[in-house]
């Protein structure tokens, strides 16, 4: 064989491995893509819009008893699928993969209690919040506390380095007691069990104790902090981003967004936060 017969074959193999490997990646792109949609109308032609929810973090992202996506955001989705007039596909995400799955086109958008913040609107385009999530000081509402100056008449419980820890620090008044616990699960108990009259806790607290200790009758006194919650979308998808501003204003104006936060909660949505400004 002489060398340039060799050199052939050796050029020949190369691009023969280069045309197989581009057509695995092709083949791998196109399977990671099954839920590509940039505009309502392209999701009405599919018939179906792709949400992605989370199921670790109930009420606004749990499961029901036939393990199925269930909570805020879910019945959120199911509306926004009615109004769109398609199927919803529930797929659930996590914290962690909540990006990736909407950037590698494995759902359309999501709606999955992601707070808008800068960082975040560099890789993602947000909606106007549609829920929010609220860090209180809770108590029982026979407990006359309604500001800062009134805790500190009382002991109050916070989960050990959290933000309510920072809120509640930064607001109590000089010689407040204030016990700090290892986790949210131990603050909620100091306050079933009676070691603390009041603590430093999110809407997901308040919905639990509110669903499973309603005799202590906790109620939110005054607000620590709010999270803005928005969908989220790739940043080319301006149309469904619009088209999704338009549904959280009607479906806030209609009530029927304070009814699931009611469902979920327990207690009237309130005002929205606005949406942030970076």
């Amino acid at each position: 064989m002489t060398r340039v017969t060799m050199v052939r074959r050796r050029f020949g193999s190369m691009l023969a491995g280069g045309l197989l490997l581009a057509g695995l990646f092709a083949g791998l792109a196109a399977g990671a893509s099954p839920a590509a949609a940039a505009t309502p109308e392209e999701i009405k032609a599919k018939g179906k819009v792709v949400v992605g929810v989370l199921t670790d973090y109930p009420p606004f992202g749990g499961t029901d008893a036939q393990q199925q996506p269930a909570g805020y955001d879910v019945d959120v989705a199911r509306l926004f699928a009615k109004k769109l007039g398609v199927q919803l596909e529930l797929v659930p995400v996590t914290g962690p993969n909540r990006i990736p799955y909407l950037l590698t086109n494995k759902i359309d958008l999501l709606i999955a209690t992601f707070g808008i913040t800068a960082e975040r609107s560099r890789q993602v385009l947000f909606s106007n919040p549609y829920s929010a999530l609220t860090t209180y000081v809770l108590a029982p509402k026979s407990l006359a506390i309604s500001k800062p100056e009134d805790l500190k008449s009382v002991t109050i419980g916070v989960a050990r380095a959290s933000t309510q820890d920072t809120a509640v620090s930064a607001i109590a008044p000089s010689g407040t007691r204030v016990m700090r616990f290892d986790d949210d699960a131990t603050t909620t108990q100091a306050i079933i069990s009676g070691q603390v009259q009041s603590i430093g806790a999110s809407n997901t607290v308040l919905a639990q104790l509110t669903k499973d200790y309603a005799s202590l009758q906790i109620e939110p006194k005054f607000n620590l902090r709010q999270q803005a919650n928005g969908m989220a979308f790739r940043k080319a998808d301006t149309a469904l981003r619009d088209y999704a501003n338009g549904f959280i204003a009607e479906i806030a104006g209609n009530g029927q967004l304070d009814e699931i936060n009611k469902r979920w909660f327990g207690t009237p949505l309130g005002t929205l936060p606005p949406m942030p400004q970076f």
